[in-house]
């Protein structure tokens, strides 16, 4: 099953980030997305746009699908630009859902 087909399941106490090749792995099946190892590892991505509109609809659709999955990215925008950043708050680092969501997100971006 690919990542965007998955779904986020809430972080669990005692749960552990991601080690750095498990991070690889999920990594290659992204479209060009960057993991950030300087303190809490962090994914991200900066898409850009024709215009401010067309940023803030993909900035409400990317909502629509953090609601769903009960998984919330922080949001950047820069005009045309917007800045994703996934990590998981509750483990300081990344997990399977920082991988589906992103995964999710590339798909709403080739639509």
């Amino acid at each position: 099953m690919s990542l965007k087909d998955k779904k986020c399941v809430p972080c669990e106490g005692g749960a552990t980030p991601l080690s750095i090749q498990d991070e690889e792995q999920y990594l290659d099946a992204l479209s060009q997305w960057d993991i950030d190892r300087e303190g809490t590892h962090k994914l991200s991505k900066t898409f850009a746009f024709e215009g401010f509109l067309d940023a803030i609809e993909f900035i409400n659709a990317i909502a629509s699908i953090a609601e769903e999955e009960g998984h919330h990215p922080n949001i950047s925008i820069y005009y045309n630009r917007v800045l994703i950043e996934l990590y998981t708050h509750a483990l300081s680092g990344l997990s399977i859902n920082d991988f589906i969501l992103a995964a999710k997100i590339d798909y709403i971006h080739i639509q």
